[in-house]
């Protein structure tokens, strides 16, 4: 039996799902079911958890200071100046070769995510899907204590950190997909937010802690042949498994939403894909539409983090030390402001607060190119206002796809959510190059991700979605 009464928002539920993927009964996030305190908070710990790997090991530390550096250039090579063009050629390849390593992680991303998702979907096993892969995520950083500074270990590390963002990827597959069972209507924004804010806040005292080693020189510990950044990977992967401890034992599995995607093999989950993506386009246009939309400015605001550390470097003198603490100063701003929104998201309705937070980035990113020129307070003061709304636009943007999502599908389109933002990688980095190659100026690379996100915001405005939040509902009586 399925409820024939219509919905006050205008938009009319999917049906049931006929093929081969799930069984789908549409059930709305609108109830006012209690979950546990314990529960929410387990399921949000998992964002601190996998946190160090993305802050730490692949933006501020490991990747940026260690694997592309003059740790992994032949000794005579290395011994040379740094502006040496035959130095800075060659630091060059270690970059364009770990661009080739992040591009090929980005093609599995792409062929792996919707499918794993659907299938965990069917055969209700997201935790232990989620389980397994941060499993994985913890050994690949263990792994990287074997990445001795010496350039034949260089594809050996690149490799490693090309297969966590794979596996990070279809870990948050699972992990966004479990949203809707830590949450109902009026709280899933409240708690998409909290998970964001914990990770942010992570990241905040795993960098703080590498500072305090580094500050101390380690307290006398030979860090020779790249030791210290070794046992920074050896520490995050006792992170990741210690804190996703509390997910394992205090959030239950999700029941099963049918059986037949799970019957079938891994390549005829393919044609199920294809199918139930056309499904999708035809009975839930808004979560299609707006897969399409977040694609677009999910891609600027992950530039805004990948090439914040380089803007902050080379295009406005940060040393290395300035960068790791702008980006310890940027997750504590980030994580604030996440949290915060996620209640503005329960109030105003995520679609809003998305639109605010990407027209808000577009002027910041705007006002640090036209003013750089008075030095790195400008980044300081506009970096971190910048960073407040980043989050704050991640968070509802997953809030938004939960409610808009048909019960039953969450994994599946959670995949589609990781390979849409896989799908449009190409644009920032691509605009970031060509402004800077045109123009001769690292500065100017801003202005082709705030292009990305203006674009990313006027066609979110276009997309129709229901009216969430409780101030809309209360307009509505």
């Amino acid at each position: 039996m399925t409820d024939s009464t219509p919905d006050p928002t205008g938009v009319t539920p999917p049906m049931p799902a006929n093929t081969l993927a799930v069984g789908v009964t549409p059930r709305a996030l609108d109830d006012d079911r209690v979950i546990p305190r314990k529960q929410v908070v387990s399921w949000a710990f998992w964002d601190w958890a996998t946190q160090p790997f993305n802050s730490v090991i692949l933006t501020f530390v490991f990747a940026s200071l260690y694997l592309v550096s003059d740790n992994f250039l032949p000794a005579d090579i290395a011994a040379l100046d740094d502006g040496d063009p035959l130095k800075v050629k060659a630091l060059a390849d270690l970059s364009a070769g770990y661009g080739v390593a992040g591009f090929i992680a980005g093609l599995l991303i792409l062929l792996l995510a919707p499918v794993l998702g659907q299938r965990a979907d069917a055969s209700g096993k997201k935790k232990r899907w989620l389980l397994l892969a941060t499993a994985v995520l913890a050994l690949i950083q263990f792994l990287l204590f074997f990445v001795f500074a010496n350039p034949q270990f260089f594809w050996f590390g690149a490799i490693l950190l090309a297969l966590g963002q794979v596996v990070s990827e279809i870990a948050g597959v699972n992990y966004n997909a479990m949203l809707v069972q830590v949450s109902n209507r009026r709280t899933i924004g409240k708690v998409s937010g909290l998970g964001w804010g914990l990770g942010y806040i992570g990241g905040i005292v795993a960098l703080v802690i590498v500072v305090v080693l580094q500050s101390f020189s380690w307290f006398g510990l030979d860090t020779s042949n790249g030791l210290a950044y070794r046992l920074i990977a050896v520490g995050a992967a006792v992170w990741t498994v210690v804190f996703s401890l509390p997910l394992a034992f205090n959030v239950p599995e999700a029941p099963a939403t049918g059986a037949a995607a799970g019957r079938v093999n891994f390549f005829a989950s393919y044609v199920v894909l294809v199918k139930d993506i056309g499904r999708l386009f035809r009975e839930s246009r808004p979560t299609f539409w707006f897969l399409v939309s977040s694609a677009v400015y999910r891609d600027g605001l992950a530039a805004m983090f990948a090439y914040g550390g380089i803007l902050a470097a080379v295009g406005f003198g940060f040393s290395d030390n300035e960068v790791i603490l702008f980006g310890v100063a940027a997750n504590i701003v980030a994580g604030i402001s996440t949290i915060f929104a996620g209640r503005a998201d329960d109030f105003f309705g995520p679609k809003r607060v998305i639109l605010f937070a990407l027209f808000g980035l577009v002027i910041l990113a705007v006002a640090l190119f036209v003013f750089h020129g008075f030095g790195p307070i400008v980044f300081w003061v506009g970096g971190l206002i910048l960073t407040s709304f980043v989050g704050p636009a991640q968070a509802a943007s997953r809030s938004l796809l939960a409610r808009v999502t048909p019960d039953g599908r969450q994994g599946e389109v959670f995949g589609l959510y990781a390979t849409t933002g896989r799908v449009a990688s190409f644009i920032s980095p691509g605009l970031w190059a060509l402004s800077i190659a045109i123009f001769g100026s690292t500065i100017f690379g801003v202005l082709g991700v705030a292009l990305v996100l203006l674009v990313g915001a006027i066609l979110l405005v276009f997309v129709k979605v229901p009216r969430f939040g409780r101030h809309e509902l209360a307009d509505e009586k």
